[in-house]
Formats: C-alpha cells, structure tokens, sequence
C-alpha cells in the first residue's frame, strides 16, 4: 500500500473509530469546559506602597517630560524660522520641531499606559449586559459607574497626577495651534486677508513675461491651444519678498479659437483674440493649477483634480474648489506685447471664510 492509500485511510477514520468520508466526527462527552477566570496575581504596586509612590512618580515624570517638549517646539518653530530666501533654514526647523512634537506625544501616551498598567485598579470582573434604557434608575446608575471609574483610577484621589496630566494635554496641541495660526497673512503681515491676497504686482500697463526667465511675450507668440506660465515684468529672485508676490501674481495664459469663448458681458473686453489669462492659484487650497486638456479646454489641480472650464471663466467643474478661477483682464500695447489692463477684480487663491465675496 502506498503513503497516499495510508493517509486515505487515516483521513477516513473517525474518532468513534468507524470510517466517514473524512470527516472526524467529535464526541460531545469529550467536549471542553469553560476553564473560568484564572487566578489574579497582584501587582508590586499592590503588595507594596512604596512601589505604588515610585509609579505614581514615574507618571508624573512622563507628563512633565510632555510639557517640555511642547513647549520646546514652539521655542524651536520661533527659533528656527524658515527665511524664504534661503532653503537651507527648512532643515533645522523641521528637525528640531519635529523632535519637540515627537517628545510631547510620546512622553505623553508612555505616562497614560504606565498609569493604566501600575496604578489603575487591577481585578479581572465580568460585565452583565442589559437592556440600555434612558430611566432615572439607569442615570443614577451610570453616575455611580462614573464614580467608581474615578475611585479606581484614583483620579480625584492623586492630585499631583492629574495636574500634571492636565497640563500635559493643555500644553501639547499649542505646536499645532501656534503653526496653524502662522499660516494665515493675518498673523505675519497684518491686515484683512482678503485684502492682502487681493493686491498683487499686476498693475496696468505690466507686461505679461514667460516664468522664469522674465522673457515678454507678444500676442503672436501664443498659439491656438498652447499655455503659457506667466509672471509679472520685474519680478526676479533679487525682488524682496519675491516668493511671496509670485506665488501671489503667477498667471497662466492659454488661447483658444475665438468662437469657444463664453464671456460674461462685462468681461468680453478682458481678453485678445482668444487670449485669456488667469490665476495659477487653485481657489481650493492654494496648489498651481497647470495641467491644460486641449482638446476639452479643461485646467486641472494636480491636488486634488478640481477643473476649471477655460472656455467659460475658468469655472468648476469638478472638484472640490467652491469658485471660479480669478481672471487677469489683458490687453496689447503699442510694440504688440502682452499687458495687464488692471490688478486681478478679486482675491486670488484659496476660499477662506473671511474673505469677501
């Protein structure tokens, strides 16, 4: 017989010791029992009070060690501030910001599990479900949960604990809130924000030149159907506060076959023989909108895919942005060059709440 016929056979008999079709039949008499809770061993915070103090410190220790390094990433985020013109300062910021974040979080989540593991009562119970109801018998009966929770955690009981737990979980967002509130213009430059973005080195008369290299561009550069980055005559990395206006004042131009256009009947004049220029700057959360489709006359946001309707106003199509792109009213001058007629009519960028419709 061979080891195949073998197994067969083996697979074949039940534990009965009669043949199936390899199924092992199991005898309810030989079935397990419920073995129940096994025996609780205490812990040495539990033997010895000595040992209790010594966690109840190490706890406390672990909470200061968290504010610390909250407070040491706001120190570090002024300390090390990033300087626009020089790339080199975004490493030591985000290094010793991230460590003091990365301290704060983990100081703060190793002091909650010691507390839980060497101090919290430690009994083995068993739960009874029961029916959840809103009477004042079940009310009253969550209130006494509540207060055994907290005489078991010893909440209310180790003052020194929950202090520092507290102010631990006080002090660790402000590194968040202190960076978030730093993005907005409010808190740099001072001012309305929807003022700030609405005014940019577009004024009247500027010429429309090719991103980088500042080259202006005549209206008989620009083909049907091709796209042209675009920023203002004059602006060179030796402008001050250069970033910040072109990340401001980047345009893109794009021309189309005159009779696709749909323009409003206040801004038919702001475009030139099919010519439209608009914002770079995506309206939903500020990314370079710079993918053309030329066929469908589509722009899209690398992002997060909202589309724009070049054809019509640069309104959306998809997407999460809420408006439309803001356009670039453009003219030619006397040498054939392309030229803004005006700044932008509105403030560029993405939607906040503050600004003004």
């Amino acid at each position: 017989m061979t080891n195949s016929d073998q197994r067969s056979d083996e697979d074949a008999i039940d534990v009965q010791g009669g043949y199936s079709s390899g199924i092992a039949v199991i005898d309810p008499e030989d079935s397990f029992t419920d073995p129940g809770i096994e025996p609780h061993r205490p812990r040495k915070t539990d033997l010895f009070p000595e040992a209790e103090k010594r966690s109840a410190r190490t706890v406390v220790a672990w909470m200061v060690l968290s504010a610390i390094g909250a407070v040491a990433a706001i120190v570090a985020y002024v300390v090390f501030p990033i300087d626009g013109h020089d790339i080199s300062t975004v490493r030591p910021n985000n290094l010793f910001l991230g460590l003091g974040i990365a301290l704060s979080l983990l100081a703060l989540g190793i002091g909650a599990v010691h507390w839980a593991r060497q101090l919290m009562v430690d009994e083995e119970t068993i739960d009874i479900r029961h029916p959840q109801r809103g009477s004042e018998e079940a009310q009253a009966g969550a209130l006494e949960v509540l207060d055994a929770a907290n005489k078991e955690s010893g909440f209310g009981r180790r003052t020194l604990i929950r202090r520092s737990l507290i102010g631990a979980a006080v002090l660790t967002p402000l590194p968040g809130i202190v960076m978030l509130r730093d993005l907005a213009p409010l808190a740099t430059q001072g001012g309305d924000p929807a003022e700030l973005l609405r005014h940019t080195m577009w004024t009247a008369g500027t010429r429309l030149t090719r991103d980088p290299d500042g080259t202006p561009i005549k209206a008989s550069d620009v083909q049907i159907g091709s796209a042209v980055h675009v920023i203002p005559e004059g602006l060179t990395n030796e402008t001050e506060d250069w970033l910040n206006k072109k990340a401001k004042a980047v345009v893109l131009v794009v021309r189309l076959e005159e009779e696709d256009l749909i323009e409003a009947e206040e801004k038919k004049s702001w475009s030139y023989h099919g010519i439209v220029a608009y914002s770079k700057i995506c309206t939903h959360v500020g990314c370079p909108v710079a993918l053309v489709e030329q066929h469908t006359h589509h722009l899209l946001c690398p992002c997060h895919q909202s589309t724009f309707d070049v054809a019509d106003g640069a309104k959306v199509i998809f997407g999460p942005a809420n408006r439309a792109l803001p356009q670039l009213p453009i003219a030619v001058d006397d040498e054939g060059y392309l030229v803004a007629q005006s700044d932008f009519h509105e403030p560029v960028g993405p939607s906040f709440p503050e600004r003004a419709l």
